[in-house]
């Protein structure tokens, strides 16, 4: 474990068997109070501004192919290759390069969230914090439970996909995504994310990538603060 914490050691901990069936892999937090979630930021989109001419200059001569040897993306590619799936985050840092899309908008901590995720390439979700029951823990879903996800739909995950469970069930998994009860809203003013990192890639590009996303969130909430930033 490494970063600083001034939350319980016990508020996220890795299964055994996440540990077993996950040999290398790695996952983040990063949980931060006062912060604030308006629909538009204009700090923030000045950021992002930047941050899509900053993608574009640095794939700049890169063909799709050479994008996807990426060492982070094909660590993804691997796990997603295991449940018949695409890496979502890949795809929309394709489009952001080779077809000259726009960064979507959506309310400002997702944004902020979502711009480190396309920056570093890490999959990452976020959740209000004050919706969720701690502890949390990473662990192997067995494919016979069940949450409900962003768009309000049932579904049960993966068997053998890494989810991330706080003590009322299942809050995120890799191939299906965050849930609707955890999700970040206008009110949040506590929030965590989760950063979920196969084998292939190492702590530190995720603490990296947590630390982009709490100077996004700064940007938004200057006098926003760390609970927690640790990779596990």
């Amino acid at each position: 474990m490494s970063g600083a914490s001034d939350m319980p050691a016990e508020f996220f901990a890795p299964s055994d068997a996440w540990r077993s069936a996950y040999a290398g892999a790695h996952a983040g937090v990063l949980a931060m109070q006062d912060v604030a979630n308006p629909e538009h930021d204009t700090a923030l989109q000045g950021r992002k501004g930047q941050l899509e001419q900053d993608l574009r200059r640095r794939f700049a001569g890169m063909d799709r192919a050479a994008l996807r040897a990426h060492p982070i993306l094909t660590a993804y590619a691997e796990h997603y290759r295991r449940f018949d799936k695409t890496y979502h985050v890949q795809l929309q840092l394709e489009s952001i390069i080779f077809k000259g899309k726009r960064i979507p908008n959506s309310a400002a901590l997702v944004e902020a969230m979502f711009m480190a995720e396309v920056d570093n390439m890490l999959l990452t979700a976020g959740h209000d914090l004050d919706a969720v029951r701690a502890p949390l823990r990473i662990d192997v879903a067995r494919g016979t439970e069940n949450y409900v996800l962003l768009r309000g739909t049932p579904q049960a995950p993966k068997a053998g996909d890494m989810m991330i469970l706080d003590t009322d069930g299942i809050i995120s998994s890799i191939v299906y995504g965050p849930d609707q009860r955890t999700q970040i809203t206008a009110g949040t003013t506590r929030v965590v994310f989760t950063v979920y990192a196969p084998h292939g890639i190492g702590g530190g590009a995720i603490e990296s990538h947590l630390d982009d996303i709490r100077k996004n969130v700064a940007l938004i909430a200057p006098a926003a603060r760390v609970d927690l930033l640790r990779v596990y």
